[in-house]
């Protein structure tokens, strides 16, 4: 594996540099760059499977590496290295975005080359980041990068009827009939999901989007009926809370 390593901090950039050489096998060669020119030159020349990238960068911004490709010249994966808010960490999450946090630990960079290596066949760079850019640029999340055992799949979120858990795995119901079966837990989308209004956990095993109810019913004990025939079951101590919020949507 070749890498690239953009980052304006010498420091920083020495550290992942000595990280990656003395925790990670299979990497071949490790070059870098202190801006995003000089970055995307580098790219150009030496053709790597892997590029960490800062966020901020002098000049131009790591977001806008991709204004310098064409689509057949993406042929590499991105992992932004960020001291980024809250906010930025969900749109890394919503969109499928692999980073690393600052002050970098070994066992996360060695963790990330890792994923990065099994889902190498997967890659959509182009589309996640597009993804991405818009929502920090907007600050509104539009669509959720759903990995997959073939990839990711992007979902405007408006359109996720229900949620359910599934082992390790989760089931998401969307308003085109699909059923998508995610490689992610259910906690991963009560961390995501919880910042849109509609979205609603009745169950330790469902979330629902309360734009898709249908029928509350009491009957064989107090449930949800969703518009894609979905009957989610309601747990006693949350039905009074459900009520309310169903009043006052």
């Amino acid at each position: 594996m070749k890498i690239v390593i953009i980052e304006d901090e010498p420091r920083a950039r020495d550290l992942l540099q000595t990280i990656i050489q003395r925790k990670c096998t299979g990497v071949e060669e490790i070059h870098d760059a202190d801006n995003l020119a000089d970055g995307v030159a580098l790219i150009k020349k030496v053709n790597p499977e892997l590029v960490f990238l800062d966020i901020e960068l002098p000049n131009e911004p790591g977001t806008r590496i991709l204004n310098h490709f064409t689509d057949q010249e993406v042929n590499f994966e991105i992992v932004f290295t960020t001291a980024y808010s809250e906010y930025a960490l969900q749109a890394f999450e919503m969109n499928a975005i692999d980073y690393l946090l600052k002050p970098l630990r070994p066992e996360k960079v060695k963790m990330v080359i890792e994923k990065v290596k099994a889902d190498n066949k997967h890659r959509r760079t182009k589309e996640k980041l597009k993804e991405f850019t818009t929502s920090l640029e907007n600050r509104t999340f539009k669509k959720i990068g759903l990995p997959n055992s073939e990839g990711i799949m992007f979902v405007p979120v408006e359109e996720i009827i229900n949620v359910e858990a599934d082992g390790m795995y989760a089931r998401v119901y969307t308003s085109d009939g699909s059923m998508h079966i995610v490689t992610k837990p259910l906690k991963f989308f009560n961390r995501l999901l919880e910042m849109f209004d509609y979205f609603y956990k009745p169950h330790r095993s469902h979330i629902i989007n309360f734009n898709y109810v249908q029928q509350y019913s009491k009957k064989d004990g107090n449930s949800i009926i969703l518009e894609n025939g979905r009957d989610i079951p309601i747990v006693k101590e949350r039905k009074d809370e459900f009520l309310e919020k169903v009043y006052y949507l």
